[in-house]
């Protein structure tokens, strides 16, 4: 009797998957598979790979305890084929099926991979929607189409719109759309967010951390003191300890940035989210009842359902309009290759080294930190769009290119010339001092442009602006910037200009 091979890829680990819908237990067959090409393409940070790998397989595990039969291969099996596509071959050459069915991936490469398999496997393969979005590709392009602009706002609102969160009357709570402003608060230093919620880990996921230690040495980070959740039951209390404990201060704080906490307010549910442990919606639903119950106020309630509802819905959207061309855009050209420091955090840049830093320890960095710190540096540096879309999708282990490549190419180095934002998300020192408490232990002064000790974000920031007022003079919002540059003596523009190629040379000869 044939069935129907389903095949479930590591960032589908639900049961609420449109690829396990319809699935019969008696004669259908769910495949994962743990395979080096998916592993290794780039060099995955062992945190990441751990997270994985480990919710792989309690995963299969929960599907076996429901009654499903569970074809699983690990990553070293003797006979592992090393690639999706092998390991299919594999399955249908020792089972007989009618077809395969798979959820849409989350990567133009390996959706264009999958397009072929019909024709490589002989057998009818059915590409699924991802219903674990609100907005499905061609939903997101009827929007786009015909708008001489694409911003995130208007998205958002039309998704508010749809799903009815936060709206009353066909109006929003509190009859604003946007509580942005509410959000951009320093942290006092008498205020200590709570400790995050950990993980020990079980005997599956200790058996994954020697794993990855013993195959993947040579990667990014630290696999052995891993705690993060890697079963459902255990993500839905990461949301329930953050709805209890950090919620009320997230929309306040979530700006913020402190030395030597890289948690602070935040949620640290994105791992789950982008693995399938938890679903968007249900999400959103229980930050919206945070709201109607008085745990939360709207400002943090909004922020956090726009970061799902607008950020994640439009960035992947945009992800599937704008491919393949984004992968190949370079707006301003910038190819100076990564520093070594954005592997080791070995900077006077106390800044960086801080955020770089707690990338390598957690695979994570909250969204100031990606965006500000990190990517503002390697905006104003003019590193190569390719070199640092691989090292962000490398290190965090909430990222997949869907979503890491919009927030890399679009917003942190405008390298599509503005289809994603309306400005480079550039700044000078002046909003890390104000954002952070980094700038007190740092080996620059945050006060100075130019001279001795000089924080490199200063003159760094003026010399990009002069660099590439072509292109950027006649942003609306960027109009007052140059106006400020322009009231600046000449000497002091020389000397940021002199000092800012001094500090580029200096990369290019590391």
């Amino acid at each position: 009797m044939a069935g129907v091979l389903r095949l479930v890829l590591g960032d589908q680990l639900s049961f609420e998957m449109s690829s396990l819908k319809d699935c019969t237990k008696s004669k259908d067959k769910i495949l994962l598979a743990e395979v080096r090409e998916e592993a290794t393409y780039v060099k995955h940070h062992k945190k990441k790979i751990v997270l994985l790998f480990s919710a792989m397989r309690h995963f299969a595990r929960a599907l076996k305890d429901d009654g499903y039969d569970v074809i699983y291969r690990r990553y070293d099996d003797k006979d592992n084929q090393g690639a999706l596509l092998d390991e299919v071959k594999l399955a249908c050459s020792q089972h007989r099926f009618d077809k395969v069915v798979v959820t849409f991936p989350g990567e133009y490469r390996l959706l264009k991979s999958m397009q072929q398999w019909q024709n490589q496997l002989q057998l009818p393969v059915e590409i699924r929607d991802d219903d674990r979005f609100i907005a499905t590709p061609g939903q997101f392009s009827e929007w786009a189409e015909g708008r001489k602009q694409w911003r995130m706002e208007y998205f958002y609102r039309e998704m508010r719109k749809l799903t009815g969160l936060l709206m009353e009357d066909g109006k929003p709570i509190g009859d604003k759309w946007n509580y942005d402003q509410d959000n951009r608060k320093s942290l006092p230093a008498d205020v200590a967010p709570p400790k995050p919620y950990t993980v020990s880990p079980d005997d599956i996921t200790r058996e994954v951390i020697d794993l990855v230690e013993a195959n993947f040495a040579d990667h990014m980070g630290e696999a052995k003191d891993f705690n993060y959740a890697v079963t459902r039951d255990e993500a839905l209390k990461v949301l329930e300890q953050f709805i209890d404990q950090r919620f009320s201060d997230f929309g306040d704080y979530q700006d913020a940035m402190r030395e030597g906490n890289v948690w602070l307010f935040h949620s640290h549910i994105s791992f789950y989210l982008n693995c399938g442990l938890l679903l968007p919606m249900e999400v959103m639903k229980a930050a919206e009842q945070a709201y109607f119950d008085g745990r939360a106020p709207l400002n943090a309630v909004e922020g956090f359902i726009r970061q799902i509802l607008g950020w994640r819905e439009y960035v992947r959207g945009f992800y599937w309009h704008c491919m393949p061309t984004l992968q190949k855009e370079n707006y301003f050209n910038h190819q100076r290759k990564l520093p070594d420091f954005y592997w080791s955090g070995h900077t006077n840049m106390n800044c960086m080294r801080q955020c770089i830093g707690d990338t390598r320890r957690h695979a994570y960095a909250h969204h100031i930190q990606r965006l500000m710190v990190i990517g503002n540096f390697s905006l104003l540096a003019g590193l190569s769009v390719e070199a640092v879309n691989e090292w962000y999708l490398l290190v965090y282990a909430d990222a997949y290119e869907w979503v890491e490549m919009p927030n890399v190419s679009g917003m942190i180095l405008f390298a599509d010339g503005g289809n994603l934002a309306s400005k480079p998300y550039v700044a000078s020192g002046q909003y890390i001092n104000r954002m952070s408490d980094y700038c007190k232990n740092c080996g620059y002064a945050v006060s100075k442009k130019t001279g001795k000790n000089a924080c490199p974000f200063n003159y760094l920031y003026w010399d990009f602006l002069i660099k590439h007022r072509e292109k950027l003079g006649n942003n609306h919002r960027m109009g007052l910037i140059y106006k400020s540059l322009d009231r600046m003596s000449q000497d002091t523009v020389d000397a940021m200009q002199e000092q800012a190629e001094q500090l580029l040379s200096a990369l290019d000869d590391a």
